[in-house]
Protein backbone atom coordinates (compact mmCIF):
# COMPACT_ATOMS: atom_id res chain seq x y z
CA UNK A 1 0.00 0.00 0.00
CA UNK A 2 1.42 3.30 -0.85
CA UNK A 3 1.89 6.05 1.40
CA UNK A 4 -0.84 8.55 -0.67
CA UNK A 5 -2.87 5.85 0.53
CA UNK A 6 -2.27 5.35 3.87
CA UNK A 7 -2.45 9.18 4.13
CA UNK A 8 -5.74 9.12 2.91
CA UNK A 9 -7.45 6.16 5.03
CA UNK A 10 -5.79 7.91 8.36
CA UNK A 11 -7.50 11.51 7.43
CA UNK A 12 -11.04 12.53 8.75
CA UNK A 13 -14.08 10.96 8.55
CA UNK A 14 -16.10 12.44 5.70
CA UNK A 15 -18.95 15.05 6.65
CA UNK A 16 -21.30 13.48 4.17
CA UNK A 17 -23.04 11.27 7.30
CA UNK A 18 -24.11 7.58 5.88
CA UNK A 19 -22.57 8.68 2.25
CA UNK A 20 -20.26 6.48 0.67
CA UNK A 21 -16.23 7.07 2.52
CA UNK A 22 -14.99 10.05 -0.06
CA UNK A 23 -11.28 8.23 0.49
CA UNK A 24 -12.85 4.76 -0.85
CA UNK A 25 -14.55 6.10 -3.66
CA UNK A 26 -11.44 8.12 -4.91
CA UNK A 27 -9.13 4.92 -5.26
CA UNK A 28 -11.82 3.88 -7.92
CA UNK A 29 -9.82 4.20 -11.40
CA UNK A 30 -11.93 6.21 -13.48
CA UNK A 31 -11.85 5.99 -17.63
CA UNK A 32 -10.76 7.56 -19.51
CA UNK A 33 -14.81 8.91 -20.72
CA UNK A 34 -15.48 9.05 -17.12
CA UNK A 35 -12.84 11.46 -16.50
CA UNK A 36 -13.83 13.57 -19.45
CA UNK A 37 -17.21 13.84 -18.96
CA UNK A 38 -16.81 14.43 -15.29
CA UNK A 39 -13.75 17.13 -15.60
CA UNK A 40 -16.51 19.11 -17.86
CA UNK A 41 -18.48 19.92 -15.12
CA UNK A 42 -16.33 21.70 -13.20
CA UNK A 43 -16.33 24.63 -14.79
CA UNK A 44 -19.87 25.48 -13.70
CA UNK A 45 -19.43 24.06 -10.53
CA UNK A 46 -16.45 26.59 -9.58
CA UNK A 47 -18.49 29.57 -11.35
CA UNK A 48 -21.21 29.02 -9.09
CA UNK A 49 -18.29 28.68 -6.00
CA UNK A 50 -16.72 32.31 -7.23
CA UNK A 51 -20.33 34.04 -6.68
CA UNK A 52 -19.92 33.57 -3.27
CA UNK A 53 -18.25 36.48 -1.35
CA UNK A 54 -15.46 35.88 1.51
CA UNK A 55 -14.14 38.28 4.15
CA UNK A 56 -11.69 40.60 2.86
CA UNK A 57 -8.29 40.79 3.61
CA UNK A 58 -6.71 44.01 4.71
CA UNK A 59 -4.79 44.50 1.65
CA UNK A 60 -8.38 44.81 -0.47
CA UNK A 61 -9.92 46.89 2.04
CA UNK A 62 -9.44 49.94 0.09
CA UNK A 63 -11.13 48.35 -2.97
CA UNK A 64 -14.46 46.46 -0.96
CA UNK A 65 -16.37 47.29 1.78
CA UNK A 66 -14.68 45.40 5.03
CA UNK A 67 -18.02 43.34 6.19
CA UNK A 68 -18.02 41.41 9.81
CA UNK A 69 -16.99 38.00 9.84
CA UNK A 70 -16.90 35.30 12.49
CA UNK A 71 -12.98 34.29 12.59
CA UNK A 72 -14.96 31.01 13.74
CA UNK A 73 -16.12 30.41 10.71
CA UNK A 74 -15.40 27.16 8.35
CA UNK A 75 -13.55 28.70 5.16
CA UNK A 76 -13.09 25.79 3.64
CA UNK A 77 -15.33 26.46 -0.13
CA UNK A 78 -17.65 24.19 -1.37
CA UNK A 79 -16.20 22.47 -4.17
CA UNK A 80 -15.78 19.08 -6.83
CA UNK A 81 -14.26 17.05 -3.41
CA UNK A 82 -17.31 17.37 -1.90
CA UNK A 83 -19.31 15.42 -4.15
CA UNK A 84 -17.99 11.24 -3.71
CA UNK A 85 -19.52 11.03 -7.59
CA UNK A 86 -16.65 13.20 -8.49
CA UNK A 87 -14.23 13.28 -5.99
CA UNK A 88 -12.67 10.37 -7.63
CA UNK A 89 -11.88 11.78 -11.28
CA UNK A 90 -9.67 14.76 -9.79
CA UNK A 91 -6.94 13.20 -7.69
CA UNK A 92 -3.76 14.89 -8.01
CA UNK A 93 -0.45 14.07 -10.64
CA UNK A 94 1.02 11.39 -8.60
CA UNK A 95 4.17 14.01 -8.63
CA UNK A 96 2.58 16.72 -7.23
CA UNK A 97 4.57 18.43 -5.51
CA UNK A 98 2.06 19.46 -2.50
CA UNK A 99 0.36 15.65 -2.72
CA UNK A 100 1.40 14.94 1.04
CA UNK A 101 -0.85 17.84 2.26
CA UNK A 102 -3.70 17.20 -0.01
CA UNK A 103 -6.74 16.57 2.01
CA UNK A 104 -10.19 16.74 0.34
CA UNK A 105 -11.94 16.08 4.24
CA UNK A 106 -9.58 18.99 5.73
CA UNK A 107 -11.64 22.03 7.37
CA UNK A 108 -10.09 25.31 8.73
CA UNK A 109 -11.73 28.64 9.33
CA UNK A 110 -11.20 32.28 8.48
CA UNK A 111 -9.26 33.12 11.47
CA UNK A 112 -6.33 30.84 10.06
CA UNK A 113 -6.65 31.89 6.31
CA UNK A 114 -6.63 35.58 6.64
CA UNK A 115 -3.67 35.83 8.42
CA UNK A 116 -1.89 33.33 5.97
CA UNK A 117 -2.59 35.04 2.83
CA UNK A 118 -1.61 38.82 4.60
CA UNK A 119 1.97 36.71 4.80
CA UNK A 120 2.08 35.56 1.72
CA UNK A 121 1.04 39.06 0.57
CA UNK A 122 4.16 40.37 2.46
CA UNK A 123 6.39 37.27 1.15
CA UNK A 124 5.12 36.58 -2.49
CA UNK A 125 3.07 39.63 -3.64
CA UNK A 126 5.80 42.23 -2.23
CA UNK A 127 9.09 40.51 -4.01
CA UNK A 128 6.77 40.16 -7.37
CA UNK A 129 6.46 43.96 -7.56
CA UNK A 130 10.29 44.48 -6.38
CA UNK A 131 11.32 41.99 -8.77
CA UNK A 132 9.38 43.93 -11.84
CA UNK A 133 10.82 46.88 -10.72
CA UNK A 134 14.23 45.07 -11.52
CA UNK A 135 12.57 43.79 -14.98
CA UNK A 136 11.62 47.68 -16.10
CA UNK A 137 14.44 49.79 -15.07
CA UNK A 138 16.70 48.98 -17.26
CA UNK A 139 14.44 48.00 -19.87
CA UNK A 140 13.38 52.11 -19.76
CA UNK A 141 16.20 53.66 -19.61
CA UNK A 142 16.70 54.88 -22.97
CA UNK A 143 14.31 57.15 -22.07
CA UNK A 144 16.73 58.88 -19.46
CA UNK A 145 19.69 58.06 -21.26
CA UNK A 146 18.33 60.25 -24.37
CA UNK A 147 18.18 63.32 -22.07
CA UNK A 148 21.75 63.52 -21.92
CA UNK A 149 22.69 63.44 -25.41
CA UNK A 150 22.55 59.56 -25.96
CA UNK A 151 22.20 58.98 -29.38
CA UNK A 152 24.52 62.27 -30.18
CA UNK A 153 27.64 60.92 -28.12
CA UNK A 154 27.09 57.60 -30.47
CA UNK A 155 26.61 58.42 -33.72
CA UNK A 156 23.00 57.52 -34.18
CA UNK A 157 19.86 58.97 -35.05
CA UNK A 158 15.90 58.48 -34.43
CA UNK A 159 15.64 55.76 -37.26
CA UNK A 160 18.30 53.69 -34.63
CA UNK A 161 16.69 54.12 -31.77
CA UNK A 162 13.50 52.92 -33.71
CA UNK A 163 15.64 49.88 -34.70
CA UNK A 164 16.44 49.38 -31.30
CA UNK A 165 13.50 49.63 -29.86
CA UNK A 166 11.95 47.22 -32.72
CA UNK A 167 14.71 44.25 -32.00
CA UNK A 168 14.32 44.67 -28.55
CA UNK A 169 10.09 44.21 -28.81
CA UNK A 170 11.07 40.99 -31.31
CA UNK A 171 13.25 39.38 -28.85
CA UNK A 172 11.39 39.83 -26.28
CA UNK A 173 8.46 38.50 -27.77
CA UNK A 174 10.25 35.53 -29.65
CA UNK A 175 11.56 34.41 -26.20
CA UNK A 176 8.39 34.20 -24.27
CA UNK A 177 7.28 31.06 -24.76
CA UNK A 178 10.70 29.10 -25.23
CA UNK A 179 11.59 31.41 -21.43
CA UNK A 180 7.78 29.29 -20.33
CA UNK A 181 8.24 26.05 -21.19
CA UNK A 182 11.98 26.26 -19.71
CA UNK A 183 10.29 27.78 -16.50
CA UNK A 184 7.20 25.27 -16.28
CA UNK A 185 10.50 22.38 -16.44
CA UNK A 186 12.73 24.15 -14.10
CA UNK A 187 10.57 25.80 -12.10
CA UNK A 188 9.64 29.63 -12.28
CA UNK A 189 11.98 29.46 -8.44
CA UNK A 190 15.02 28.80 -10.61
CA UNK A 191 14.11 30.30 -13.92
CA UNK A 192 13.07 33.68 -12.87
CA UNK A 193 16.42 34.47 -10.64
CA UNK A 194 18.88 33.53 -13.47
CA UNK A 195 17.19 35.40 -15.66
CA UNK A 196 17.24 38.40 -13.64
CA UNK A 197 20.43 38.27 -13.00
CA UNK A 198 21.72 37.88 -16.55
CA UNK A 199 19.54 40.93 -17.67
CA UNK A 200 21.30 42.57 -14.66
CA UNK A 201 24.88 42.31 -16.29
CA UNK A 202 24.04 42.34 -19.66
CA UNK A 203 22.40 46.13 -18.70
CA UNK A 204 25.26 47.09 -16.92
CA UNK A 205 27.69 46.23 -19.67
CA UNK A 206 26.15 48.82 -21.92
CA UNK A 207 28.45 50.94 -20.16
CA UNK A 208 31.04 50.38 -22.77
CA UNK A 209 28.40 50.54 -25.54
CA UNK A 210 30.71 52.03 -28.85
CA UNK A 211 28.05 52.36 -31.51
CA UNK A 212 24.96 51.16 -33.24
CA UNK A 213 26.06 47.61 -33.64
CA UNK A 214 26.62 46.83 -29.56
CA UNK A 215 23.78 49.02 -29.32
CA UNK A 216 21.61 46.71 -31.06
CA UNK A 217 23.25 43.26 -29.34
CA UNK A 218 22.83 44.50 -26.15
CA UNK A 219 19.14 45.10 -26.98
CA UNK A 220 18.53 41.93 -28.21
CA UNK A 221 19.96 40.51 -25.38
CA UNK A 222 18.19 42.32 -23.01
CA UNK A 223 15.12 41.35 -24.99
CA UNK A 224 15.93 37.42 -25.44
CA UNK A 225 16.46 37.32 -21.19
CA UNK A 226 13.32 39.63 -20.21
CA UNK A 227 10.75 38.20 -22.81
CA UNK A 228 9.13 35.42 -20.56
CA UNK A 229 9.61 37.04 -16.90
CA UNK A 230 6.09 38.09 -16.79
CA UNK A 231 3.79 35.07 -17.56
CA UNK A 232 6.65 33.51 -15.51
CA UNK A 233 5.64 35.64 -13.14
CA UNK A 234 2.03 35.35 -13.23
CA UNK A 235 2.49 31.44 -13.31
CA UNK A 236 4.55 31.38 -10.12
CA UNK A 237 1.65 33.83 -8.60
CA UNK A 238 -0.91 31.21 -9.27
CA UNK A 239 0.98 28.47 -7.36
CA UNK A 240 0.35 30.49 -3.82
CA UNK A 241 -3.04 32.41 -4.93
CA UNK A 242 -6.93 31.45 -6.11
CA UNK A 243 -8.43 32.94 -9.21
CA UNK A 244 -10.27 35.61 -7.49
CA UNK A 245 -7.29 36.73 -5.49
CA UNK A 246 -5.34 37.64 -8.40
CA UNK A 247 -6.85 40.51 -10.38
CA UNK A 248 -5.93 43.23 -7.65
CA UNK A 249 -2.22 41.91 -7.10
CA UNK A 250 -1.65 41.36 -11.35
CA UNK A 251 -2.76 44.98 -10.90
CA UNK A 252 -0.23 45.96 -8.01
CA UNK A 253 2.25 44.15 -9.91
CA UNK A 254 1.87 46.11 -13.11
CA UNK A 255 1.48 49.64 -10.96
CA UNK A 256 4.92 48.99 -10.11
CA UNK A 257 5.37 50.00 -13.88
CA UNK A 258 4.24 53.29 -13.75
CA UNK A 259 5.79 53.63 -9.95
CA UNK A 260 9.91 52.68 -11.49
CA UNK A 261 9.01 55.23 -14.63
CA UNK A 262 8.58 57.96 -11.54
CA UNK A 263 11.97 56.34 -9.58
CA UNK A 264 13.73 56.19 -12.81
CA UNK A 265 13.83 59.79 -14.09
CA UNK A 266 14.66 61.15 -10.13
CA UNK A 267 17.68 58.28 -10.05
CA UNK A 268 18.35 59.73 -13.33
CA UNK A 269 18.50 62.93 -12.01
CA UNK A 270 21.24 62.37 -9.58
CA UNK A 271 23.40 59.82 -11.51
CA UNK A 272 23.49 62.05 -15.42
CA UNK A 273 25.41 64.65 -13.01
CA UNK A 274 28.16 62.49 -12.86
CA UNK A 275 28.77 63.14 -16.56
CA UNK A 276 32.83 63.96 -17.69
CA UNK A 277 33.83 61.78 -14.19
CA UNK A 278 36.67 59.55 -15.51
CA UNK A 279 35.69 60.80 -19.01
CA UNK A 280 32.37 59.04 -19.65
CA UNK A 281 29.27 60.47 -19.96
CA UNK A 282 26.33 60.65 -17.35
CA UNK A 283 24.24 58.02 -19.42
CA UNK A 284 27.17 55.37 -19.27
CA UNK A 285 26.88 55.74 -15.43
CA UNK A 286 23.08 55.75 -15.41
CA UNK A 287 23.44 51.99 -17.23
CA UNK A 288 26.21 50.76 -14.89
CA UNK A 289 24.58 51.99 -11.63
CA UNK A 290 21.25 50.68 -12.74
CA UNK A 291 22.43 47.34 -13.75
CA UNK A 292 24.20 46.75 -10.50
CA UNK A 293 20.66 47.81 -8.60
CA UNK A 294 19.05 45.34 -10.73
CA UNK A 295 21.43 42.12 -9.72
CA UNK A 296 21.62 43.02 -6.47
CA UNK A 297 17.65 42.33 -6.44
CA UNK A 298 18.36 39.48 -8.55
CA UNK A 299 21.13 37.75 -6.26
CA UNK A 300 17.65 38.57 -3.27
CA UNK A 301 15.69 36.89 -5.48
CA UNK A 302 17.25 33.64 -5.21
CA UNK A 303 17.22 33.27 -1.61
CA UNK A 304 13.48 35.08 -1.65
CA UNK A 305 11.65 32.60 -3.83
CA UNK A 306 9.90 29.30 -2.74
CA UNK A 307 8.90 26.97 -4.88
CA UNK A 308 5.50 25.85 -3.79
CA UNK A 309 3.47 26.43 -0.35
CA UNK A 310 5.40 23.09 0.58
CA UNK A 311 8.40 23.51 -0.40
CA UNK A 312 9.93 26.65 1.81
CA UNK A 313 12.68 25.11 3.78
CA UNK A 314 16.24 25.76 2.47
CA UNK A 315 19.80 25.74 4.36
CA UNK A 316 19.08 29.29 4.78
CA UNK A 317 15.50 29.25 6.31
CA UNK A 318 15.45 25.77 8.26
CA UNK A 319 12.22 26.27 9.55
CA UNK A 320 10.55 27.29 6.36
CA UNK A 321 7.79 29.84 6.24
CA UNK A 322 4.91 27.73 7.98
CA UNK A 323 3.85 24.64 9.73
CA UNK A 324 2.10 20.87 8.77
CA UNK A 325 -1.55 22.64 9.64
CA UNK A 326 -0.80 25.98 7.74
CA UNK A 327 0.70 23.90 4.72
CA UNK A 328 -2.83 21.77 4.50
CA UNK A 329 -4.93 25.34 4.43
CA UNK A 330 -2.69 26.55 1.60
CA UNK A 331 -2.52 23.60 -0.67
CA UNK A 332 -6.27 22.37 -0.10
CA UNK A 333 -7.97 25.96 -0.48
CA UNK A 334 -5.97 26.01 -3.79
CA UNK A 335 -6.96 22.94 -4.90
CA UNK A 336 -10.70 23.66 -4.04
CA UNK A 337 -10.55 26.39 -5.93
CA UNK A 338 -9.37 24.62 -8.95
CA UNK A 339 -8.44 21.17 -9.25
CA UNK A 340 -6.86 21.66 -12.34
CA UNK A 341 -3.62 23.18 -10.77
CA UNK A 342 -2.62 19.43 -9.18
CA UNK A 343 -2.71 17.83 -12.65
CA UNK A 344 0.88 18.89 -13.58
CA UNK A 345 3.92 19.27 -10.87
CA UNK A 346 6.30 22.34 -10.62
CA UNK A 347 9.27 21.04 -12.75
CA UNK A 348 6.56 19.40 -15.67
CA UNK A 349 7.20 20.82 -19.23
CA UNK A 350 3.95 21.83 -21.36
CA UNK A 351 3.35 20.87 -24.47
CA UNK A 352 2.62 22.23 -27.67
CA UNK A 353 -0.32 21.09 -28.60
CA UNK A 354 -2.28 22.93 -25.68
CA UNK A 355 -0.36 25.69 -26.67
CA UNK A 356 -2.35 25.79 -30.44
CA UNK A 357 -5.41 24.73 -28.55
CA UNK A 358 -5.53 27.99 -26.65
CA UNK A 359 -4.71 29.84 -29.69
CA UNK A 360 -7.68 27.88 -32.04
CA UNK A 361 -10.37 29.16 -29.75
CA UNK A 362 -11.47 32.09 -32.33
CA UNK A 363 -13.95 33.47 -29.45
CA UNK A 364 -11.07 34.57 -27.54
CA UNK A 365 -9.38 36.55 -30.67
CA UNK A 366 -11.18 39.92 -30.42
CA UNK A 367 -9.24 39.88 -27.05
CA UNK A 368 -6.25 39.19 -28.68
CA UNK A 369 -7.02 42.12 -31.08
CA UNK A 370 -7.37 44.54 -27.73
CA UNK A 371 -3.87 43.15 -26.80
CA UNK A 372 -2.55 44.15 -30.10
CA UNK A 373 -3.75 47.47 -30.51
CA UNK A 374 -4.81 49.35 -26.56
CA UNK A 375 -1.46 50.18 -26.11
CA UNK A 376 -0.31 51.60 -29.37
CA UNK A 377 -1.34 55.32 -29.37
CA UNK A 378 -0.23 55.58 -25.76
CA UNK A 379 3.17 54.26 -26.69
CA UNK A 380 5.06 56.64 -28.98
CA UNK A 381 4.09 59.90 -26.89
CA UNK A 382 5.83 57.65 -23.56
CA UNK A 383 8.90 56.33 -25.77
CA UNK A 384 10.01 59.68 -27.61
CA UNK A 385 9.01 62.31 -24.57
CA UNK A 386 12.38 62.78 -23.54
CA UNK A 387 13.41 63.60 -27.01
CA UNK A 388 10.82 65.56 -27.75
CA UNK A 389 11.34 67.44 -25.00
CA UNK A 390 14.84 67.87 -25.29
CA UNK A 391 13.86 69.13 -28.96
CA UNK A 392 12.02 71.57 -27.39
CA UNK A 393 15.06 73.66 -25.79
CA UNK A 394 14.15 71.70 -21.94
CA UNK A 395 17.15 70.83 -20.42
CA UNK A 396 18.30 67.41 -18.94
CA UNK A 397 17.16 67.98 -15.50
CA UNK A 398 13.89 69.60 -16.79
CA UNK A 399 13.35 66.96 -19.32
CA UNK A 400 13.72 63.81 -16.61
CA UNK A 401 11.15 66.32 -14.02
CA UNK A 402 8.35 66.42 -16.57
CA UNK A 403 8.30 62.76 -17.66
CA UNK A 404 7.22 62.02 -14.08
CA UNK A 405 3.33 63.61 -13.98
CA UNK A 406 1.99 61.03 -16.90
CA UNK A 407 3.41 58.22 -14.74
CA UNK A 408 2.13 59.22 -11.76
CA UNK A 409 -1.29 60.11 -13.43
CA UNK A 410 -1.06 56.43 -15.30
CA UNK A 411 -0.66 54.29 -11.49
CA UNK A 412 -3.86 57.04 -10.14
CA UNK A 413 -5.54 55.43 -13.14
CA UNK A 414 -4.45 51.79 -13.07
CA UNK A 415 -6.08 51.44 -9.68
CA UNK A 416 -8.67 53.41 -10.26
CA UNK A 417 -9.79 51.00 -13.22
CA UNK A 418 -8.97 48.01 -10.98
CA UNK A 419 -11.67 49.34 -7.85
CA UNK A 420 -14.13 49.67 -11.04
CA UNK A 421 -13.60 46.29 -12.13
CA UNK A 422 -14.13 45.07 -8.45
CA UNK A 423 -17.19 47.18 -7.86
CA UNK A 424 -18.86 45.87 -11.16
CA UNK A 425 -17.64 42.46 -11.35
CA UNK A 426 -15.65 42.37 -14.20
CA UNK A 427 -12.96 40.49 -14.78
CA UNK A 428 -12.37 38.48 -17.94
CA UNK A 429 -9.90 40.86 -19.27
CA UNK A 430 -7.81 39.78 -15.82
CA UNK A 431 -8.27 36.06 -16.68
CA UNK A 432 -7.01 36.64 -19.89
CA UNK A 433 -3.90 38.41 -18.69
CA UNK A 434 -1.30 35.52 -19.69
CA UNK A 435 -2.78 35.11 -22.94
CA UNK A 436 -2.94 39.14 -24.09
CA UNK A 437 1.03 39.42 -22.97
CA UNK A 438 2.36 38.03 -26.63
CA UNK A 439 0.28 40.68 -28.23
CA UNK A 440 0.91 43.16 -25.98
CA UNK A 441 4.66 43.13 -27.27
CA UNK A 442 3.68 43.21 -31.15
CA UNK A 443 2.08 46.46 -30.52
CA UNK A 444 5.03 47.50 -29.31
CA UNK A 445 7.05 46.77 -32.14
CA UNK A 446 4.27 48.90 -34.68
CA UNK A 447 4.85 51.81 -32.19
CA UNK A 448 7.93 51.65 -31.69
CA UNK A 449 8.46 52.71 -35.67
CA UNK A 450 5.63 55.66 -35.69
CA UNK A 451 7.66 57.58 -35.17
CA UNK A 452 10.09 58.57 -37.81
CA UNK A 453 13.40 60.84 -38.32
CA UNK A 454 11.74 63.07 -41.25
CA UNK A 455 8.99 63.44 -39.41
CA UNK A 456 10.80 65.16 -36.37
CA UNK A 457 10.27 67.43 -34.23
CA UNK A 458 6.60 67.57 -34.41
CA UNK A 459 5.44 64.12 -35.33
CA UNK A 460 2.67 65.23 -37.35
CA UNK A 461 2.16 62.39 -39.37
CA UNK A 462 2.90 60.03 -36.36
CA UNK A 463 0.26 62.25 -34.50
CA UNK A 464 -2.53 61.89 -37.59
CA UNK A 465 -1.50 57.94 -37.53
CA UNK A 466 -2.32 57.20 -33.48
CA UNK A 467 -5.10 59.28 -33.96
CA UNK A 468 -6.30 57.26 -36.42
CA UNK A 469 -5.61 53.76 -34.43
CA UNK A 470 -7.59 55.53 -31.29
CA UNK A 471 -10.87 56.25 -33.97
CA UNK A 472 -10.43 52.53 -35.11
CA UNK A 473 -9.86 51.01 -31.47
CA UNK A 474 -12.92 52.80 -30.40
CA UNK A 475 -15.06 51.03 -33.31
CA UNK A 476 -13.06 47.48 -32.61
CA UNK A 477 -14.26 47.59 -29.08
CA UNK A 478 -18.12 48.42 -30.04
CA UNK A 479 -17.86 45.23 -32.27
CA UNK A 480 -16.26 42.98 -30.18
CA UNK A 481 -18.98 44.41 -27.69
CA UNK A 482 -22.01 43.67 -29.92
CA UNK A 483 -20.33 39.70 -30.83
CA UNK A 484 -20.29 38.79 -27.50
CA UNK A 485 -23.83 40.22 -26.86
CA UNK A 486 -24.84 37.94 -29.88
CA UNK A 487 -22.66 35.46 -28.21
CA UNK A 488 -24.64 35.35 -24.70
CA UNK A 489 -28.18 36.12 -26.24
CA UNK A 490 -27.71 32.85 -28.67
CA UNK A 491 -26.05 30.83 -25.99
CA UNK A 492 -29.12 31.67 -23.51
CA UNK A 493 -31.61 30.87 -26.38
CA UNK A 494 -30.31 27.10 -26.46
CA UNK A 495 -29.88 26.90 -23.17
CA UNK A 496 -33.57 28.01 -22.13
CA UNK A 497 -34.82 25.39 -25.21
CA UNK A 498 -33.45 22.86 -23.03
CA UNK A 499 -35.30 20.79 -20.24
CA UNK A 500 -33.42 20.29 -16.92
CA UNK A 501 -32.78 16.52 -17.72
CA UNK A 502 -31.18 17.80 -21.34
CA UNK A 503 -28.98 20.01 -19.36
CA UNK A 504 -27.53 17.42 -16.88
CA UNK A 505 -27.40 15.63 -20.03
CA UNK A 506 -25.30 18.26 -21.31
CA UNK A 507 -23.19 18.89 -18.42
CA UNK A 508 -22.32 15.76 -18.61
CA UNK A 509 -21.58 14.46 -21.79
CA UNK A 510 -20.42 17.56 -23.66
CA UNK A 511 -17.05 17.69 -25.42
CA UNK A 512 -17.53 21.07 -25.24
CA UNK A 513 -14.41 23.37 -23.57
CA UNK A 514 -13.56 26.65 -21.75
CA UNK A 515 -15.35 29.33 -23.79
CA UNK A 516 -17.25 27.26 -26.22
CA UNK A 517 -19.61 25.68 -23.49
CA UNK A 518 -23.39 26.82 -23.79
CA UNK A 519 -23.39 27.15 -20.20
CA UNK A 520 -20.43 30.24 -20.26
CA UNK A 521 -21.53 33.98 -20.48
CA UNK A 522 -19.18 36.43 -21.53
CA UNK A 523 -18.36 39.68 -19.84
CA UNK A 524 -18.37 42.47 -22.16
Amino acid sequence: MSKRDIERQTSPPSESGGKEDINDIMKIEPTEEELEKTKNRILQEQAELRKQDAPIIPILSFFKKKSDYDPNMIATRPSVYDNPSTAKFFQPHPRYENLHRFDPTFRWTWGEELPLITRLDFRITLWACVAFFALDLPRGNLSQANSASFLQNLGMDTNDYNLGNTVFQISFLCAELPSQMISKTLGPDRWIPFIMCSWSIVSGCQFWLSGRTSFLICRALLGILQGGFIPDIVLYLTYFFKSTELPFRLAMFWTVRRITDIIAPLLALGVLRMDGIGGYEGWRYLFLIEGIITLSISIWSWFAMAASPTQTKAWWRPQGWFNEQEEKILVNRILRDDPSKSDMHNRQAITPKLLLKSLADYELWPIYIFGLLWEIPAGPPDQYLTLTLRELGFNTNDTNLLSIPPQFLGAICMLIMTYLSEIWDTRALFGAFTQLCMMVQLARVIYSNIYREDDRPDYRRGNRVLIGICCMNICIYLIAKMFYMWCNKKREKEWNAMTEEERVHYLETTKDEGSNRKDIRFKH
